[in-house]
């Protein structure tokens, strides 16, 4: 980065939102840890946006590699990274957008015994998985410490948003009616769930997208306190073949 622009700083970068929120508001997101939950199509923009909106400290997470396959929806993805790391591509770019943004790659597989190292102390986990079994562990980590679970998913044009948080007594696996809910994961009930979520979902770029950026103004409005979240039982559901689906139900 030129020197003349590591001297204008962080607050520089910030300041065409700075009539949004208050100074101290963007400083509670300038201190702000979130951990993000895969680095894909979702994850992907969710990183981009927390990095330009000014977040602190990002933990990224993903087992899997760029292929030519992610080019349609997938932004962090080129024909020059094919093969890296997503995390570390996730990193490097979080670099290249905003220097002043720490962040961990992690390039594991999300487990029982790996999940409170890779959420470490963050704020806020924003879901980005397309594993069944993979939320419902993080799911529980969440609710068991009481951090804001930001979820989203999609399905071809079909994308869906909703935030859980202790305050209300819903949590993912009860929501979406999960055979694991207040159940031990045991083998029986992971090959429940990897069966319900057994095939690779149809989707668009925009999709992924769009839900990405919407899970990404959710975290900044739980740090910041401006506006309403879309906290569960509600859930923001669309469809990008008829935007006159978008709804809060």
């Amino acid at each position: 980065m030129p020197e003349r622009f590591k001297e204008m700083g962080y607050w520089e970068l910030v300041t065409r939102q700075m009539s949004i929120v208050t100074k101290s508001e963007q400083t509670r997101f300038k201190d702000a840890k979130i951990a993000v939950m895969g680095c894909g199509g979702i994850g992907g923009e969710v990183i981009e946006m927390l990095a330009r909106m000014g977040v602190g400290e990002l933990n990224v997470v993903d087992n899997d590699y760029f292929d030519l396959s992610n080019i349609n929806r997938q932004v962090l993805s080129n024909f020059e990274n094919l093969g890296l790391s997503k995390s570390e591509v996730a990193k490097e770019k979080v670099r290249q957008i905003n220097p002043y943004t720490k962040v961990i790659a992690f390039k594991d597989d999300i487990n029982e015994e790996n999940i409170s190292q890779i959420v470490d102390d963050s704020d806020i986990i924003i879901d980005c998985l397309d594993n069944l079994l993979t939320r419902v562990i993080v799911s529980r980590y969440a609710k068991f410490n009481n951090i804001p679970f930001i979820h989203g998913a999609i399905h071809g044009t079909l994308g869906q948003i909703t935030v859980f948080t202790n305050e209300k007594d819903i949590d993912y696996e009860t929501m979406f009616n999960l055979p694991s809910k207040d159940k031990k994961l045991d083998e029986t009930i992971k090959d429940e769930l990897n069966k319900l979520a057994s095939e690779k979902p149809p989707v668009i770029g925009p999709t992924a997208n769009i839900v990405g950026c919407m899970q990404a103004i959710e975290a900044f409005k739980i740090i910041t306190g401006i506006g309403k979240i879309v906290t569960a039982p509600e859930i923001l559901n669309f469809d990008l073949l008829n935007l006159a689906t978008f709804s809060i139900e």
